[in-house]
């Protein structure tokens, strides 16, 4: 069905597609599939932690479109973070409970999958006894994890870190690479059409959840499934989404300066961005009313030093070893309370700056 859907609306827009009977859910084991958007999944790593207070906080992760929680890559970025942190559980997001879930960052129902995930969390051993959880996200898994964040955040999250997220939505799935890219071209133009907000295609492609498009808003706010919901853009706001992100400890969002798979790019940032022909405009964060009425905490978050903007050199998750690893620094391990030495008093400054005097002066 969703094939059909995609050949139909490919059609209407004078893209040439294979046969109609093409088998999309096929067409992601071959060549023309779009590969992983990180390169560098469900891994766990194999030091449990102890009762010590300096036991580093348990890490989740949610992969991107194309990618699988069973991919090596992201195995690689678990063993990173247990580098930087011995002994960190680290547990890798299956959005539909298996570990080859490919299929599943392309088609599925977002909804469905968050409520999964936030039962799988909670039932873990590990994650559920932890005094807290750092989440990060790649590419689309940035935006599904505030989703988990907003709605259940059980086990809560301390540090939440997102790469390339399209947290504002995306006006098109991706800049296709060549005329053959034919799942790409058919998403493209699903999303042009008024198909994309039929129950049946926000319930079963996941691009289609995160589709924003400024100059057909009111059709966004009365069908998105998804987006328009964990952003609170609807007149009913839920309490509880700006309850649960303000309480965290930092909010990294990291866009890359040549991203060409996220469109807009500074949706990474929850910027808007209004493009013609002849001109870009981009409106920051700041000065939108999701951060001045504070619609889900993030204005709370920046007041008090939380909201973090980072922006990386390279195209589309393209991360080194190097920058992973000063983030983990930074914003993973121990508690920090715990972590840190607590500072010493005015009066110990000074008694210790006496007994040194007094050494050196042999008083």
């Amino acid at each position: 069905m969703i094939a059909n859907t995609l050949l139909l609306a490919a059609s209407a827009a004078a893209i040439a597609l294979p046969p109609p009977t093409v088998d999309f859910q096929a067409l992601l084991q071959t060549q023309d599939a779009p590969q992983p958007l990180f390169q560098h999944t469900s891994h766990q790593s194999s030091h449990v932690a102890d009762d010590d207070d300096e036991d580093p906080i348990p890490v989740i992760i949610w992969h991107g479109l194309g990618d699988a929680s069973n991919a090596d890559g992201l195995s690689e970025v678990a063993d990173l973070i247990d580098h930087v942190h011995p002994g960190t559980y680290v547990h890798i997001i299956s959005a539909n409970g298996n570990a080859d879930d490919r299929s599943a960052s392309f088609f599925g129902d977002l909804n469905t999958q968050i409520d999964l995930v936030c039962k799988t969390l909670a039932s873990d051993p590990i994650l559920s006894t932890a005094p807290a959880v750092d989440a990060m996200g790649f590419s689309q898994g940035g935006q599904f994890l505030r989703g988990y964040i907003e709605r259940c955040n059980e086990p809560k999250v301390r540090n939440f870190v997102t790469f390339g997220s399209q947290h504002n939505g995306i006006t098109q799935f991706e800049r296709c690479k060549s005329a053959t890219d034919f799942i790409c071209h058919a998403a493209n133009a699903l999303l042009k059409s008024s198909t994309v907000w039929s129950d049946y295609v926000q319930t079963h492609l996941i691009p289609a959840q995160y589709y924003r498009d400024k100059n057909d808003f009111d059709n966004y706010l009365e069908h998105s499934h998804f987006l328009a919901d964990i952003n609170n853009e609807r007149k009913t706001k839920n309490s509880t989404y700006k309850e649960n992100l303000s309480k965290l400890e930092n909010f990294v969002m990291i866009v890359f300066e040549d991203d060409q798979a996220v469109i807009p790019k500074e949706s990474g940032w929850f910027a808007s961005v209004n493009e013609t022909e002849s001109n870009r405009t981009v409106t920051k964060l700041q000065d939108r009313p999701i951060y001045k009425e504070d619609w889900i905490g993030l204005r709370q978050l920046d007041e008090k030093g939380s909201l973090k903007f980072l922006e990386v050199d390279g195209e589309h998750m393209q991360l080194n070893n190097t920058d992973l690893k000063k983030l983990f620094k930074s914003y993973f391990g121990p508690e920090r309370s715990k972590k840190s030495p607590v500072e010493p008093t005015v009066d110990e400054i000074v008694d210790v700056l006496g007994e040194w005097f007094v050494e050196k002066l042999d008083l």
